[in-house]
This record gives structure tokens, sequence and C-alpha cells, in this order.
């Protein structure tokens, strides 16, 4: 089962998630207050950030065009914002 994040895909709004790369399945897990992003790709010129992005983006109902990434470009920790 998908969580349903719509309700956070108005223009403005800054999503915190901390992202999981090498896991076992893609997922999008909310966890109270936390969006864990788990990836099976790997961590290395931005192909996990750019799954990340794409899983978030379809879990939030909106365009990837939509969703841009504020900070966090090689960290676990990532901030994207609604455009």
């Amino acid at each position: 089962m998908k969580p349903d994040l719509t309700a956070l895909a108005r223009p403005g709004a800054e999503i915190a998630v901390r992202v999981t790369p090498k896991a076992s399945r893609n997922a999008v897990v909310v966890e109270g207050d936390l969006i864990r992003v788990y990836v099976t790709t790997v961590p290395e010129d931005g192909k996990a950030t750019a799954e990340v992005h794409k899983l978030l983006a379809k879990a939030m109902g909106i365009a990837k065009s939509r969703l841009e990434l504020v900070r966090g470009a090689t960290s676990r920790e990532k901030v994207f914002r609604v455009v």
C-alpha cells in the first residue's frame, strides 16, 4: 500500500525526507512526521536522488517537474519543495 501524500502537494510546501539507498525494494513510508524513501538504486552520480524524486512525486500525485530539490543532493536527508 502506498501512502497518500496528496495533502502535501500545495505550492510552496517543503517536504523533508530520509533516504535509504540500496534497499531491497522501492517504497515511500510515513512514520509519524518522518517520510522515509527506500530506493534500490545506488547512491552514485545522483541516481538514487533521481529515483527518490520520481517516487515522491508519484506518491504526491504531481508531475516530477513540480517538485524541486532544495537541500541534500548528496545527503540522506533531503528537502523537496512543491512549485
